[in-house]
């Protein structure tokens, strides 16, 4: 994986084959941050990333400048990496290890963006935004972007906004 843009634009960051995620395509990110930068300055954002993985979107809006982004995965290795790479790239990424839904259900910080990108057979995927308004996690404003594959279907969500399709990476936008 590499970071697109931003202080560290092209860095490549090769990921332990402990960590098993699926990060998301370059392509894909590519598409996501544009859209993101036309709508937000990054340098003003908090962020949520959900399912966090291998870092790859953590890494990313911290090399564009994001405020402070909290990290959360289950795996202690992720954690461990992420944490390791923030510390070296000195990036404003906090990590916690936990079930993201557990999480969920307690948190009650407020964030800008809100990252999710679930393993695509979750069988919980589709309920991750309502737990996030339930949480009133979202500043107003703020917006919650879910990586899924073609079989979930949002857009009959309260705040549904879009679908982006990337190859076989889906991105729902919620308000």
């Amino acid at each position: 994986m590499r970071i697109i843009s931003g202080k560290y634009r092209s860095r490549r960051i090769k990921a332990p084959k402990s960590i098993k995620a699926r990060p998301t395509t370059d392509f894909a990110k590519e598409s996501l941050f544009n859209i993101i930068s036309n709508k937000y300055e990054l340098e003003k954002v908090q962020v949520l990333d959900l399912f966090s993985g291998t870092g790859n979107i953590s890494y990313e809006f911290g090399s564009r400048g994001a405020k402070s982004i909290l990290a959360v995965d289950i795996a202690y290795s992720s954690q461990k990496f992420i944490s390791a790479m923030a510390d070296e790239m000195e990036l404003p990424i906090q990590t916690v290890k936990a079930n993201v839904f557990r999480f969920l259900g307690k948190h009650t910080g407020k964030y800008d963006i809100i990252f999710a990108d679930p393993p695509y057979s979750h069988k919980d995927v589709s309920t991750i935004p309502q737990l996030i308004y339930d949480r009133n996690l979202l500043k107003p404003k703020g917006i919650l972007i879910v990586e899924h594959d073609k079989q979930i279907d949002f857009s009959e969500e309260e705040r549904f906004l879009e679908l982006r399709k990337y190859g076989k990476v889906n991105f729902s936008f919620f308000e």
